[in-house]
């Protein structure tokens, strides 16, 4: 894990589930650290950890990132988006000359 704290938010991008909410997931992370299960499987962990190494380099679960994955026109998606864009920039140009 990162050794850099984050700051807490008031909203979440994700609501908790109910399992976390009451504390059975930490509960049951803590008996499977103290039983020495996690440190067996962390070979087993080495791709998918590297992937979301990854990701967040890049910036895919930062703010601008989540904008471009889930905020953007839904209506026909990134295809309607580039046509609107290409008709507004043809318009334009037309209307310069």
């Amino acid at each position: 894990m990162d050794s850099i704290a984050t700051p807490m938010k008031f909203f979440r991008y994700r609501r908790p589930s109910w399992k976390t909410v009451f504390g059975i997931t930490k509960a049951k992370k803590r008996i499977k650290k103290d039983l020495g299960i996690t440190a067996l499987l962390k070979p087993f962990r080495t791709w998918t950890s590297g992937k979301r190494r990854i990701k967040r380099t890049i910036g895919y679960e930062s703010d601008a990132g989540r904008l471009i994955r889930d905020e953007l026109p839904s209506p026909g998606g990134w295809p309607m988006f580039i046509v609107a864009a290409a008709v507004a920039f043809g318009t334009m140009t037309a209307l310069a000359r």
